[in-house]
């Protein structure tokens, strides 16, 4: 593993259902850095981070996943967390019953009401408001993915991956949580976006670009965006993936 990286993935193939998802995919991530891993719906940008967070049967992978110059293939999502890796579900869940100073404390690696309040002003939220409200229907999408984004921000963790963080939000809660990317990146946290947006791949540092499963192309975003726009996104992407790492495109 380069020195330089935080988390490498290695060959990575992943099969579900008889399908190919990811094929020979290869990567590496620099650490304190802002990473879009941007490609069309169904390229496999979902399936890449409930692997690395290693999620039910996306741990049944070929090749290797190394986190902090470390095989991490074999670990539990548990495990994986407590290394410091957190994930931002594209939609977030509800917890009826529960509030959200429960939900925000229950990983936070400072659970004290004046970190709670802290968390929750960093992504625009009044504690004052929030603090004693149930994470459930009553709230907004918006309004969710800002709450688990203070979850995360409270486990203080190296690794955040926001999976599609501009879905089913305005734009006001967008730019909150495009603050709170820009938190992380001063904290010196690795982010990893996945996106098939424009906007959200806007505010990468580095960029992938990935389709069926595989790397397309990588480099700065101005570069990556306009491969995408100029090429992936007129194109209906059908191409078969390869047998093998070695293989022909």
């Amino acid at each position: 593993m380069s020195s330089d990286s935080i988390l490498e993935l290695q060959e990575i193939i992943l099969e579900l259902g008889g399908r190919r998802i990811l094929d020979c995919l290869s990567m590496a991530f620099w650490p304190g850095h802002v990473h879009a891993v941007v490609g069309p719906n169904g390229a496999g940008k979902s399936t890449l981070a409930s692997m690395i967070m290693g999620l039910g049967d996306y741990r049944a992978h070929g090749g290797d996943v190394r986190f902090e110059d470390r095989s991490i293939k074999e670990l539990s999502i548990d495990q994986r967390a407590r290394l410091g890796i957190a994930l931002a579900w594209q939609e977030p869940a509800r917890y009826e019953g529960l509030t959200v100073r429960r939900f925000v404390g229950a990983g936070a690696a400072d659970a004290t009401e004046a970190a709670l309040r802290r968390r929750l002003e960093q992504v625009a939220l009044d504690p004052d408001r929030y603090l004693d409200r149930a994470v459930d229907r009553t709230l907004s999408g918006g309004e969710r993915k800002r709450i688990e984004l203070a979850s995360i921000l409270a486990q203080e963790p190296r690794l955040v991956m926001m999976d599609e963080p501009d879905s089913g939000i305005d734009v006001e809660a967008l730019g909150r949580i495009f603050d709170a990317i820009r938190l992380l990146r001063e904290e010196g946290v690795t982010v990893l976006l996945i996106t098939h947006s424009q906007t959200v791949l806007e505010q990468a540092d580095h960029a992938f670009l990935i389709c069926c499963g595989r790397m397309v192309a990588k480099g700065s975003v101005a570069k990556i965006k306009e491969f995408y726009g100029e090429r992936c996104l007129p194109c209906d992407h059908q191409n078969a993936p390869r047998e093998d790492c070695n293989g022909e495109r």
